[in-house]
């Protein structure tokens, strides 16, 4: 096959990977390009019952037959490498979210503060789009191998809680005056820094297999709630020597606090994904005691 067929057959694939389209009319308009010519090239797909009525697409049944020879897609299995992107392209997103929102809340910038709330509805549109893609992929072939794939749908759930989280930095900018104590500033910013590592390590750990991350998520996390007793120790005390002659005050004090249990539930999800990926590339299955317990056992 031709470099410029295999390029328009990648085009195509993807389309119908992604785009779910119902017709070759459909595939044709979409890429500008010919129906006649989308019948050619899929027309060797749909003769094996790779491609099938309308349109999806047997990932393992392609490879079986051709394998890499034609370099559509990546060394690794191609369903995992897909979707590997689009969970990639989340975390990532989710991390920039994370640090729009904390820079409003450092900054008291509510313009940024209302770019994070609108990075959200990206986050959630992320979440459904590797959702839908998983289902699709599995619905193709239920086989338990393939099925393994349903797991990118609870990294992808996990990254659109940490984005939740976020919207709570950005609602506290838009809502609440008041100034934040510097020494209390200093040790949400701590936690932030510790809570963006153990993000990307985390993701690291499941999208590229460095399970030995997980002794340094380990020690962030007990960074973490080590800073977020200091923190609540701080408000305890600011609490204590405050008259709270209005209701605004002991608001503050609650958004306050959820500021922090963000951080600490964030640095709590990363330690799930750490889980799960050595479930995923290790078939280590998880504790089914929640954590919570876990570290009282």
């Amino acid at each position: 096959m031709g470099k410029r067929n295999n390029k328009t057959l990648k085009e195509i694939l993807d389309l119908i990977l992604y785009e779910y389209p119902a017709t070759q009319d459909e595939i044709a308009k979409r890429l500008g390009i010919s129906r006649r010519y989308v019948t050619k090239l899929l027309k060797p797909l749909i003769d094996k019952n790779i491609v099938k009525r309308a349109y999806t697409f047997d990932l393992k049944k392609y490879e079986e037959i051709y394998g890499d020879e034609d370099n559509l897609f990546s060394n690794n299995h191609s369903a995992l490498f897909l979707i590997n992107g689009m969970l990639e392209n989340m975390a990532n997103h989710v991390s920039k979210q994370l640090k729009t929102a904390f820079d409003a809340l450092i900054e008291k910038n509510k313009d940024k503060a209302e770019i994070a709330m609108e990075m959200d509805y990206t986050t959630n549109g992320l979440f459904e789009k590797i959702h839908s893609s998983v289902e699709a992929f599995v619905s193709i072939d239920p086989s338990s191998k393939f099925s393994k794939t349903l797991i990118f749908n609870e990294i992808a759930y996990d990254l659109e809680r940490i984005g939740d989280y976020c919207d709570h930095f950005s609602k506290f900018v838009l809502n609440e005056p008041n100034d934040i104590n510097e020494e209390i500033m200093h040790f949400l910013k701590s936690m932030y820094k510790s809570v963006d590592k153990m993000m990307k390590f985390s993701m690291d750990s499941f999208l590229k297999e460095k399970l030995s991350l997980k002794g340094d998520i380990m020690d962030l996390e007990k960074k973490v709630h080590s800073l977020q007793s200091k923190i609540l120790n701080r408000i305890a005390i600011e609490m204590a020597e405050t008259s709270f002659e209005n209701k605004e005050e002991s608001i503050y004090y609650i958004y306050l606090s959820r500021l922090v249990k963000s951080l600490e539930r964030i640095a709590d999800i990363c330690v799930e994904i750490m889980d799960t990926a050595v479930e995923f590339h290790k078939d280590i299955p998880r504790s089914t005691i929640p954590r919570s317990f876990r570290d009282k056992i």
